[in-house]
């Protein structure tokens, strides 16, 4: 079951800064259970800059552009229209200007937030616009049925760039032709490679690894979360393969209302990081297309078992990255096979307020690109799954 928002996960490994004062986080919920409030206001700021932040060096690439011009749907719980963070710049299609989870507003967060005075929290592209749609119930119960309905409902409001947080078991014929609509206009979906968290994994049996939809759907943008230390997290469901890994893990973003700041772990937020550099993208290159994209996105990744979501080489690279393949800088991170033994989602609830120093792993330096299935926008080339084994 998942976490009501007034509630915290116990913190196993906080994380200190360097002055060693930290905040505790409410955990922003995935759905409410019959009965529970709706997510009120955050009564705690985090006012460092979160460690996702500066794993994605957004400061460096915010010099070439913050994503104006270009709208982001985000099909999950609604946008808050009350969110201070992003105050004038959502459109909500029907009911979807309130959010009583909070799922919905923080991922649009992540995609567009506005820095507040002393709080270095952001978004990737903070001058895109949202547009709200509901892809779940009120409560944040997500069918194939309701996630093809916002599919639809945000391409028809003008998004050109679709993040889809519910990572769903089983396909339909409905969602397909909605993926496929999407694309006809000229849409890219970005969409969780699989289920947020459902709380500790202890005494769990671990589920085998598998696909979900729609981000398993030909042309789709699939995205895996991954930790601060370049990893997935120990409690994330396992999925068969991804496109990109992105931060997913204790990240920083905003709640329905106030200005306090809550805490997230799972795929739905890594997707929520790549729809906003998608937007980047399409707002700094409006030649390229939808399927343009995404092949950016991926031919500028850090080499990784998963490629590493890369904003600032997405944004502002000249050169066919497939040509001529990139080489590793030397603090990139990997996606490395094993259990660390410790908790992502214990240890992502102490954030830091005022700044986090992160060690993370070197990657190596000749990852031959990944295989796998081809869908549609994607290179030629192969790729791996989200567990780092190579797929037919």
């Amino acid at each position: 079951m998942f976490l009501a928002a007034a509630l915290v996960l116990p913190a196993a490994g906080p994380s200190i800064a360097a002055d060693g004062e930290k905040v505790r986080l409410p955990v922003v919920p995935t759905r409410l259970d019959a009965g529970d409030p709706c997510t009120g206001a955050s009564g705690a700021r985090a006012t460092a800059v979160p460690w996702e932040q500066r794993n994605l060096q957004l400061a460096r690439t915010w010099e070439s552009g913050l994503g104006a011009g270009t709208k982001v749907a985000v099909v999950d719980t609604g946008v808050s229209t009350r969110a201070p963070a992003l105050a004038g710049r959502v459109t909500a299609v029907g009911g979807a200007g309130t959010d009583c989870v909070g799922h919905g507003t923080f991922v649009a967060g992540l995609i567009a937030a506005a820095p507040a005075r002393n709080v270095r929290v952001a978004g990737v592209a903070q001058q895109a616009r949202i547009i709200a749609v509901r892809g779940t119930d009120e409560r944040g119960a997500a069918t194939a049925e309701s996630v093809a309905a916002g599919i639809r409902a945000a391409v028809d409001a003008g998004a050109k760039v679709v993040q889809v947080s519910p990572a769903l078991a089983a396909d339909s014929a409905g969602l397909r032709a909605a993926v496929r609509y999407a694309a006809s206009r000229d849409a890219l979906i970005v969409a969780a490679a699989a289920p947020d968290p459902a709380g500790s994994p202890a005494g769990r049996e671990p589920v085998p690894p598998r696909d979900y939809w729609p981000a398993a759907a030909p042309g789709v943008l699939s995205v895996i979360d991954m930790d601060a230390r370049g990893g997935r997290p120990d409690s994330a469901p396992a999925a068969r393969s991804a496109d990109l890994a992105a931060p997913g893990d204790g990240v920083v973003g905003v709640g329905p209302r106030g200005t306090g700041h809550f805490i997230g772990s799972g795929a739905s937020f890594a997707a929520g990081y790549v729809a906003g550099a998608a937007a980047l993208v399409r707002s700094a290159h409006p030649e390229l297309s939808a399927a343009g994209t995404a092949r950016r996105l991926a031919r500028t990744a850090y080499p990784a078992d998963v490629p590493r979501l890369d904003p600032y080489a997405a944004v502002t690279s000249v050169q066919d990255a497939a040509a001529a393949p990139r080489a590793v800088r030397d603090d990139s991170v990997v996606l490395p096979s094993g259990d660390r033994g410790e908790g992502a989602a214990r240890r992502a609830v102490w954030i830091a307020a005022a700044g986090v120093s992160l060690v993370l792993l070197v990657a190596w330096a000749a990852l031959a690109a990944p295989r796998g299935r081809a869908r549609g926008w994607r290179p030629a080339g192969s790729r791996r799954t989200a567990g780092g084994a190579d797929t037919a």
